[in-house]
This record gives C-alpha cells, structure tokens and sequence, in this order.
C-alpha cells in the first residue's frame, strides 16, 4: 500500500521544478496555482486518501501522482474529484506546457453554448 507523498515534499518539489522553467511557464503556473487540495480519484487514489492537485485551467486539473511520482493533467466536471487515472512520470514544466495547451487561448473565441 502505498503512502501519499507528505505536503511539504510536494512544496518542496514543486518549487525546485519551477525555478527550472522557463519565464512564460512560471507565470503560466502562478497565474493557475491553487493551494494544494487533495482531490479523489477512485480507486487508485483511494488507499492515499486522493492526490494532490496543484493547479487549474478551465476544466483541466495538473495533479501529482505520487504512486509513478510524475506530474499529470485530467479533466474534471466535479470540483473535487479527477476524472482520468495517468501514469506519466512527467516534470512539472512537461505537464504544465500539456495543460496550457488544452485551455482556451487569451482572446480566443468562445465556443457556441
């Protein structure tokens, strides 16, 4: 049975990846980062009590998955709950540019109702 990972090794590792990225990349995560909630995702998470998400766009979480130590983006409709199971072992800066790239664009239109 694994153990989630404690919150202040997540602050930690997630200060040491972000003074790794680039400046359009901080800003991107400073500009979505949320206090670190811990979110459910059955059954995976379940043992760990959910996983850590870090940051929202849109309907998109970035979360730690601490099972494959990586970091993941996944949907959700529910606030609270992370809607797909990824094993990435992603860095910080890999998962946010993925994340970013399914967000609308600044300016973009939005799509009809």
């Amino acid at each position: 049975m694994w153990q989630s990972i404690p919150l202040y090794e997540l602050k930690t590792l997630i200060a040491q990846q972000i003074a790794e990225c680039s400046p359009e990349t901080r800003m991107l995560f400073e500009a979505n980062a949320i206090t670190p909630q811990k979110w459910t995702l059955s059954p995976w998470g379940d043992d760990g009590g959910g996983f850590w998400v870090i940051a929202i766009i849109g309907k998109f979480v970035l979360w730690y998955n601490d099972i494959e130590e990586g970091f993941n983006t996944s949907s959700f409709t529910q606030e609270g709950a992370i809607e797909q199971y990824w094993c990435n072992q992603d860095p910080l800066h890999v998962a946010l540019l993925s994340l970013s790239s399914k967000s609308p664009k600044l300016g973009a239109p939005h799509a009809p109702a």
